[in-house]
């Protein structure tokens, strides 16, 4: 049988055509099946990955909003009126119009020692206010804070008796949550805000304290819904959802049981509840949600202690897209095995074309004759005498291109030792050039530091003396000096704006004396301590602040040394973007060199006017400023050289018109904290 196959031009053809066909097809059908099903889920998750993302923004803008309307409340005019005229009638008043207008469910003005003065709701006035770690932090720390809470059914009957009615929800049976006795959910998630209350002489007078029950809070779930999956956004008939808990119950959620019967009162599955609540994971995968299977996404909500009380969820129907991948899969299945059958069918017909060799070998000839060297009759893989003479003409081919291939890599190799030679002198003489730079800076920098040495002496001992005869003014004066306090503040203000400015010098000049003990810091908490810092110049320059942490590694360096970095960095954004306001966003993610961890970058984003190109090389050398007489140039000079210190770098990304981005490359000791 194989003497004839070998013999058989035609034979060994249409073998030779149809072999592929029946053994790579369902290898390729195959890869398709597992590469697309793997693609089209990687797909699915990212999209919920990014739903989760809108979602967690909507929750924090509901949640600076509530913060902001009992900030605004707590330091309106209206409200240091009604206290000032001693009025309980006025100020319940109050209380209750601002309730309204801010859509919440109660206001407190509790009092220094923590007991309630007044209030919207039934509560009777003088008792103390509930036992909130918010109440007890803004008094303690007077500071405006912002966080959930859980109350008891008890705190919210003595609030409301309708809070602890609203809050109260039955638990349905749901399958696969984790068993419980528990046959109720009392409690309430509380969206809760205090506020200092001041007078016009800045004396603390005590809080004023908002909250949101968001326990069937219909209107959040359904508008975070229609945010994040709008009408038609879903195809074949797919839709999304949206859900609070409060611990794994559902609370508010626009999941249905049947019909326009809401799931409140199911709970969430006790994979979920593990991964979520108990490791504090992010969930992104599919999960059975009450009563069919969802592309879901959770994520922990944490009171002002850090403790995890419960979940936002988004996630949408998994059933639609299934059955499009299903749909796409058979299609391309279908379409592969038509090609094949119809490739099949003019591979025979091609098999019959018995000159089909000499075919080739003549349009090899002529390609030559026109300049295409390469070209060839390929494999015939034939035992006849035609074939015989295409390997013996290739070979010829080949050899011919072997020796001209030879004379062109000896010209490259020419070429190559000609750039080799001249990218080495190109790097000496950069090397040398920024040699001559560090040695000119090097002579500055000594300079500087002598200068500054006496400068500071100098300047210390009139500072001293000028502050203690001003504490003795006040110390002599004692009450008499209230007339004038406002002009002895300004002079403090003063002293101090030199003693910086004078430590800002000494700190540039001798950093070695200034460096602080190294720790791992977290990027998260140094944005929350950073943006405390700063937050009086966001809220008066209409300044947004967008946040990502991407990393969980954490920064080895002084926490105090870095913190000055990044609030430096913040004020010169917020100082770019002026009196239109705009947008300024810190990012922490991941700086590794391959496969090697290196640490973290942090990066300070603005949407300012940006920096022009020539001042990009200058931007960090000292005493070098853009700001005329409104800065001194050290900021970013000092801030160069602490972060330099620690084995890091500072680097600078602006197009004129669109803003500027600084990168502030830190190491870490470990992978990751």
């Amino acid at each position: 049988m194989l003497a004839p196959l070998s013999r058989s031009v035609r034979a060994k053809l249409l073998l030779l055509a149809l072999a592929p066909m029946l053994i790579l097809l369902p290898i390729l059908i195959a890869l398709l099946v597992v590469w697309g099903g793997d693609a089209y889920h990687r797909l699915l998750i990212y999209k919920v990955r990014s739903d989760l993302a809108v979602a967690k923004g909507y929750f924090e803008r509901v949640m600076e909003s509530v913060g902001q309307g009992v900030a605004t409340q707590a330091a309106s005019q209206r409200f240091a009126s009604a206290l000032a005229n001693r009025d309980s009638r006025q100020v319940d008043a109050f209380l209750r119009a601002a309730r309204d207008a801010l859509q919440i469910d109660f206001l407190h003005f509790i009092g220094e020692d923590g007991r309630i003065l007044a209030t919207s709701s039934a509560q009777r006035a003088g008792v103390p206010a509930e036992p909130q770690t918010v109440i007890r932090l803004a008094l303690q720390e007077k500071r405006n804070i912002t966080a959930l809470a859980v109350y008891s059914a008890q705190e919210l009957a003595a609030i409301e008796p309708a809070l602890a009615a609203r809050a109260y929800i039955p638990l349905l049976p749901t399958a696969n949550a984790m068993p419980t006795e528990r046959t109720e959910e009392n409690r309430g998630l509380v969206i809760l805000s205090a506020a200092l209350v001041e007078d016009s002489r800045g004396r603390f007078l005590g809080l004023l304290v908002g909250g949101r029950l968001l326990n069937r809070d219909l209107a959040f779930v359904d508008t975070l819904n229609e945010i994040i999956y709008p009408e038609g956004s879903l195809p074949f008939g797919g839709h999304g959802t949206a859900t609070l808990f409060l611990d794994d119950v559902r609370i508010a959620t626009n999941v249905r049981l049947f019909a326009d019967e809401r799931a409140i009162g199911t709970r969430v599955s006790q994979a979920v509840r593990e991964a979520v609540l108990e490791r504090g994971e992010t969930w992104l995968d599919r999960a059975f949600v009450v009563n069919n299977w969802y592309v879901s996404a959770y994520f922990p909500l944490l009171d002002a202690n850090g403790k995890r009380i419960g979940m936002l969820y988004v996630g949408y129907l998994e059933g639609p897209f299934a059955a499009m991948k299903r749909w796409a899969l058979g299609g391309i299945a279908a379409l592969f095995v038509l090609a094949a059958l119809f490739a099949t069918l003019l591979s025979i017909r091609w098999a019959r074309k018995v000159f089909a060799p000499l075919e080739r070998m003549d349009a090899t000839m002529q390609a030559i004759e026109n300049g295409q060297v390469s070209a060839r009759v390929g494999d015939i893989a034939s035992q006849d005498e035609i074939g015989r003479l295409a390997h013996h003409f290739d070979r010829l081919l080949d050899r011919l291109q072997s020796q001209q291939d030879e004379l062109r890599r000896w010209g490259e190799a020419l070429d190559a030792k000609v750039a080799e030679r001249t990218a080495e002198l190109e790097r000496a003489y950069a090397e040398l050039r920024a040699t001559q730079r560090q040695l000119v800076m090097s002579e500055k920098l000594a300079a500087i530091g002598e200068l500054t040495a006496g400068v500071a002496h100098e300047i210390n001992n009139p500072i001293a003396v000028i502050q203690g005869n001003l504490d003795l003014i006040r110390e002599v004066l004692a009450s008499q000096a209230a007339p004038i306090s406002g002009e002895l503040r300004l002079i403090d203000a003063q002293i101090e704006r030199i003693r910086l400015i004078v430590t800002k010098l000494l700190q540039f000049a001798r950093p070695a004396e200034f460096a602080g003990y190294i720790e791992d810091v977290s990027p998260c908490e140094l944005f929350s301590d950073c943006l405390v810092l700063v937050g009086h110049l966001l809220k008066r320059g209409n300044i947004v602040v967008t946040q990502r942490i991407e990393t969980t590694r954490c920064a080895a360096i002084n926490r105090n040394e870095l913190q000055q970095v990044l609030i430096n960095l913040l004020v010169n954004a917020i100082q770019a973007l002026g009196d239109r306001g705009g947008h300024v966003t810190l990012v922490a993610r991941d700086w590794n060199d391959g496969d090697v961890a290196q640490g973290i970058v942090i990066d300070v984003a603005d949407d300012g006017p940006g920096i022009p190109p020539q001042h990009l090389d200058r931007i960090f050398d000292p005493f070098f400023s853009t700001k005329g007489t409104g800065g001194t140039g050290l900021g970013l000079s000092v801030s160069f050289g602490l972060v330099e210190r620690y084995g890091g770098k500072i680097t600078v990304d602006s197009t004129v018109g669109k803003g500027a981005v600084f990168h502030v490359w830190l190491p870490s000791e470990a992978p990751s904290c």
